[in-house]
């Protein structure tokens, strides 16, 4: 397999004059054309054993990689009527160090099939759907959004 094949994924064809002049080179050298074959060959079985070596290789770390994502995934049960926070992502555009990622209470208004949960926002009434991964039970309390700053006291 040629390095051309490998990375456009198709067989390279030289025009008719460019293999007239390789073999007239190779000819003139009075190189042995048979050697010279075997030599090749050997060389694209060393390129495909690397290939496939490679692949391999890619497999194997996707695998481990899948693993890894799949253990950080945490089992959530939700129950509609349930309250919930969500988590802020785009809070990074506007860091403030101190203040918190979590919006809400929500209220679970339903459950889909494959992690989709529609939250309802009490005071506006109005109704989403967002992935279950950004979404944790929420124990109560009141949370101060305003705050970017923990007050610390010697005891």
């Amino acid at each position: 397999m040629s390095p051309y094949k490998l990375v456009f994924g198709k067989a390279c064809h030289l025009p008719v004059e460019l293999e007239h002049k390789a073999y007239w080179a190779i000819k003139r050298l009075n190189l042995d054309l048979d050697a010279a074959g075997e030599k090749r060959l050997l060389q694209l079985n060393e390129l495909e054993e690397f290939r496939n070596q490679s692949y391999e290789n890619a497999k194997l770390y996707k695998e481990k990689t899948k693993q890894w994502h799949d253990r950080k995934i945490h089992l959530r049960n939700f129950e509609v009527g349930q309250q919930a926070l969500l988590f802020n992502s785009r809070l990074r555009l506007f860091p403030g160090k101190l203040k918190s990622r979590w919006s809400g209470p929500f209220k679970i208004a339903k459950i889909y099939p494959f992690g989709a949960v529609d939250l309802e926002d009490e005071k506006s009434g109005r109704t989403f759907k967002v992935n279950g991964q950004r979404i944790k039970h929420y124990l109560g309390g009141e949370v101060d959004r305003q705050q970017e700053a923990m007050p610390l006291h010697d005891g």
